[in-house]
């Protein structure tokens, strides 16, 4: 049981890591801050979406 649950979690992460990154890309930063937080998403998953939320969305939460 407790693979079934990891994998679903992993997915639900894959999914809001994809969709921090398509946001990040629409949106109107410069190129080398867009290329660093898809990087830091990228490189830590978790941490970085946290990370994105916090401090890097223009309007925050």
């Amino acid at each position: 049981m407790g693979f079934e649950y990891s994998g679903i979690l992993g997915i639900i992460i894959l999914i809001l890591d994809i969709w921090a990154i398509l946001q990040i890309i629409k949106g109107g930063g410069s190129t080398g801050s867009k290329l660093l937080w898809i990087l830091v998403i990228l490189l830590l998953p978790v941490v970085g979406l946290l990370l994105w939320l916090l401090l890097g969305r223009k309007g925050g939460l």
